[in-house]
């Protein structure tokens, strides 16, 4: 019998892809939230986990204990329909939940609930990578001066001169005549080793810099605040110590998402909360753009309750695309604070009064005519807050 042999520098055996390897097992885990009381007419293939007919809001605020956790509930629109509610992304999602001797939500079948719990985080963590958008981003262009003989790198001709003989972007590097730098294309591909700092970044730059949906301060921050602080009273209205604010701010400027903002270093949650503020009063240009800002400003003027919120979509329109993805995060998370109002006492309206200011600056130079608008500010903030689910 003839024996085959391989040779060992060709073979390659079939491996996973590392960085979808590396997503799936760092996809949270399922979590179950058990439920303490007795359900009348549990089905007999769901355990624990299943909690009767409560509301979306209900399931929503008792998932907000980590990421992962999950629960069953009955539909109260269509008894005898369930619903299985997992926390992912920071936020609830809801499937459809079937079972005919195995469950399922979509076409793929599973023994256990946990077994389809696994597969749907698992697919879930990938699909949010797949989802990061590609932003359009403007070349921030500096007057430079080239050491040695420069080719302009879009026209490719010599660069004449002595000192300023063209621009360089600060975020990608690209280098080309001033003249040129017209006519380049709005395709900045900013480098990390251009953009060194988190804090005071431009935010569009960061994402891209970092490919993220986000900024990665933002997502860590509510991840951290969600997971131990919902019902710390006062939570960002209180302020935290401001030379370990500080501290924070330095962690992300020099290790980025690798810094550690856990309870082991910081343990008063209005720490976490003052470097979320700060990181949105340090932009250059604001959350809520200038350009957009008298849009906004103008929907709270509105006393229609229907034209208002038409006027506030109009607004968001305007709001660059990571932008507007920042907004809409941070809103479902301030929403979710609204929930546990009864521990932190913050209300829709509280916090329109804090990150009023903070995520709006007004263009005016006029000191009174900002000033006026300071109670707009609030109004659009807790409007958005109110009506996250309907506006974005």
């Amino acid at each position: 019998m003839a024996l085959t042999l391989f040779d060992t520098d060709e073979y390659r055996p079939p491996v996973w892809k590392s960085y979808l390897y590396q997503l799936q097992q760092e996809a949270p885990h399922p979590r179950r939230i058990t439920c303490t009381n007795e359900v009348e007419n549990r089905p007999k293939y769901y355990g624990r986990e299943f909690h009767g007919m409560i509301s979306r809001e209900a399931a929503d605020q008792l998932l907000s204990v980590a990421e992962g956790s999950y629960l069953i509930r009955e539909s109260q629109r269509q008894p005898g329909t369930y619903t299985l509610a997992l926390r992912f992304g920071s936020q609830t999602r809801n499937f459809r939940l079937y079972y005919d001797g195995k469950h399922f939500v979509g076409e793929k079948r599973f023994e256990s609930i946990h077994d389809l719990l696994t597969s749907l985080v698992r697919r879930a963590t990938l699909k949010e990578n797949e989802q990061i958008p590609k932003y359009e981003k403007v070349h921030n262009f500096k007057v430079h001066t080239f050491r040695g003989p420069h080719w302009c790198e879009y026209c490719a001709n010599f660069m004449w001169g002595l000192i300023a003989q063209g621009v360089r972007c600060a975020d990608c590097g690209l280098n080309v005549h001033k003249q040129c730098s017209k006519m380049v294309p709005n395709d900045c591909k900013p480098d990390l080793k251009h953009v060194k700092k988190v804090y005071s970044c431009d935010l569009t730059t960061l994402v891209k810099a970092h490919i993220t949906k986000r900024p990665m301060v933002v997502d860590m921050c509510i991840r951290e605040i969600e997971s131990r602080g919902l019902n710390s009273e006062g939570l960002y209205r209180v302020s935290g110590f401001s030379d370990l604010i500080e501290d924070v701010k330095m962690a992300f400027d020099r290790d980025g998402e690798k810094a550690d903002i856990s309870v082991n270093m910081y343990e008063d949650i209005n720490i976490i909360t003052g470097a979320l503020k700060l990181y949105f009063r340090d932009l250059p240009i604001p959350l809520i753009t200038y350009d957009a800002y008298p849009k906004f400003i103008e929907s709270a003027k509105i006393m229609d309750p229907d034209e208002q919120l038409e006027t506030l979509h109009e607004a968001l329109k305007l709001l660059p695309p990571a932008h507007c993805e920042t907004l809409r995060y941070l809103m479902a998370h301030l929403k979710r604070v609204t929930l546990h109002e009864k521990e932190n006492l913050m209300n829709a309206e509280n916090l329109g009064i804090v990150f009023g200011p903070t995520l709006m600056r007004s263009p005016e130079l006029d000191a009174m005519a900002a000033l006026n608008d300071i109670r707009y500010q609030r109004l659009v903030v807790e409007l958005l807050i109110k009506n996250e689910d309907i506006l974005f």
